[in-house]
């Protein structure tokens, strides 16, 4: 026991060559003043430290979206969300390692006396905790809803955990705090609100059975993307084969007047366009004829320069080249796979600058296309852009009608529009009288919880990972979730009058 002490008072001071000091008694302080606020801000740390590992592991579902906002503000390509979640999991673990050594030392009755170099690591724990939640707060603030989401699948075993968490100080806590009336009262204030949050706790998967709905359908998010690269004819025919019921994608309207598919306004990130035109890189996609967009290669870049998803390790040699052989794909292309599969599609339209031989018709170059060129059925078409709906209505009255904004259902009604397309985080909507798809869900657990929900479909990344699933994850009966529930706290109570009526 004694070499066991020693060992962790020089894993906490540093002293390795000092005798302890002798126990405190039960009641007694176990540190100065300086090293009890040592002690509070290594607390702090731990707590701002978790809080944002577990913001940003649930976030995990738009790491692409964060590196193509990096991408955009520093011109190449890095994982640098996987680079905030090492940094953020390696402090995290060290601050919780010195603070259990901290409640190991304290069990003990021995003075905390925190190395200063533990100290330095501490703060800077504790400042970098800080700047990424108030960063993160200001431009992801979507992120607290997904988080929100997340408490709600999770909330029966954050329970638990919690719950076991609380138990394991009440072994510190009636040694070292039973007199200390204060630190007594939060201690347990914490607890029982632990043990009463179950009442207060709603999840859309704790459900009878019998009550779950068909799992949504899935639309490709530009195609299949982690199995090919985005908004190429590969992209496509891997989604189908993935088992897409729809496809997605974005549509810009050459210099020449042909739509073709491209996300970003700049061809950059995905084609080869600074080789091939040297200096026109910032150039807008837009302002390229097709002749000249059809010497660009749009695959290499998800083999050689990014891999996005880091997925391409599991592709074949086959699938890798035709991946890197893969031209930009036409809209009449993309309407072909589409009409060859009997899948619906649903495309962002973006208008060209006025500059643009084509900036006041690039709605009906685009009608033109779908209508006189393709062979797509038009009940086939979800059309989003609210731009000169009526309009497209008149010409193409077999349309679907989508809106990407929410309104009440007599408004809907009135502008035939029969189906929402909402941010994955607007979900409470698909409960609502009306068809919805929720963009983008990559991520099992968000599927589950739109599956839970009763979202008619979603866009997603990774088809093939959501496809496989049987049934949501989290899924449990009332009665299950309520056995969980009181055997945890029934526990944790005689665990806790035990201790306390030991000491």
């Amino acid at each position: 026991h004694r070499p066991l002490t020693s060992c962790l008072l020089g894993l906490y001071s540093c002293r390795w060559r000092r005798k302890h000091g002798s126990l405190a008694r039960p009641g007694d302080c176990c540190c100065s003043k300086s090293e009890g606020a040592s002690f509070g801000v290594l607390a702090a740390a731990f707590c701002l430290t978790l809080l944002f590992l577990y913001f940003w592991t649930q976030a995990k579902n738009d790491y692409n979206d964060f590196d193509r906002f990096n991408y955009g503000n520093l011109g190449f390509w890095w994982a640098w969300s996987l680079v905030l979640l090492v940094i953020a999991a390696l402090f995290f673990s060290y601050v919780a390692g010195l603070m259990l050594l901290a409640v190991c030392l304290l069990s003990q009755g021995q003075s905390l006396s925190l190395h200063w170099s533990h100290k330095i690591v501490v703060m800077l724990s504790l400042m970098f905790a800080i700047a990424a939640i108030a960063v993160m707060s200001d431009l992801w603030a979507l992120e607290w809803i997904t988080v929100r989401l997340s408490f709600q699948v999770t909330a029966p075993y954050l329970h638990v955990g919690g719950v076991s968490l609380m138990t394991a100080l009440a072994w510190p806590v009636a040694l070292h705090f039973f007199r200390r009336y204060l630190i007594l009262v939060v201690y347990l204030s914490i607890l029982l609100a632990l043990y009463l949050v179950p009442l207060g706790m709603y999840s859309p998967c704790i459900r009878n059975r019998g009550t779950l709905g068909p799992p949504p359908k899935l639309f490709g998010h530009r195609g299949a993307p982690m199995m090919a690269p985005e908004n190429t004819a590969m992209a496509f025919e891997k989604a189908v084969e993935a088992g897409c019921d729809g496809l997605e994608t974005d549509v810009i309207i050459s210099y020449d007047g042909v739509p073709f598919l491209m996300h970003d306004r700049s061809l950059r990130r995905t084609t080869n366009v600074d080789e091939v035109f040297p200096n026109h890189g910032d150039k807008m996609s837009d302002m390229y004829t097709w002749p000249e967009l059809r010497r660009l290669n749009a695959g290499a870049w998800f083999l050689s320069q990014t891999d996005p998803y880091g997925t391409v390790g599991s592709l074949g040699a086959e699938d890798r080249q035709r991946a890197g052989e893969q031209p930009v794909c036409t809209l009449l292309e993309f309407l072909e796979v589409a009409a060859r599969y009997d899948k619906l599609v649903i495309f962002d339209l973006y208008r060209p600058p006025r500059e643009h031989p084509y900036s006041n018709l690039w709605i009906q170059r685009t009608l033109d296309v779908i209508r006189n060129e393709s062979t797509i059925k038009p009940s086939q078409v979800l059309w989003l852009n609210p731009e000169f709906r009526e309009l497209v209505q008149e010409q193409e009255e077999d349309f679907q009608q989508t809106s990407g904004t929410v309104d009440s259902i007599e408004r809907l009604q009135s502008q035939h529009i029969n189906r929402l397309n909402l941010h994955y985080t607007s979900m409470h909507y698909a409960a609502a009288n009306i068809t919805t798809n929720l963009y983008v869900i990559s991520e099992a657990w968000i599927y589950s919880v739109a599956w839970c929900t009763g979202a008619h479909s979603v866009t997603t990344n990774a088809p093939h990972i959501l496809k496989a699933m049987k049934q949501p994850l989290f899924l449990m009966t009332p009665d299950e979730y309520k056995t969980m529930w009181l055997v945890t706290d029934v526990l944790s109570l005689l665990l806790v009058a035990s201790i306390f009526t030991l000491h």
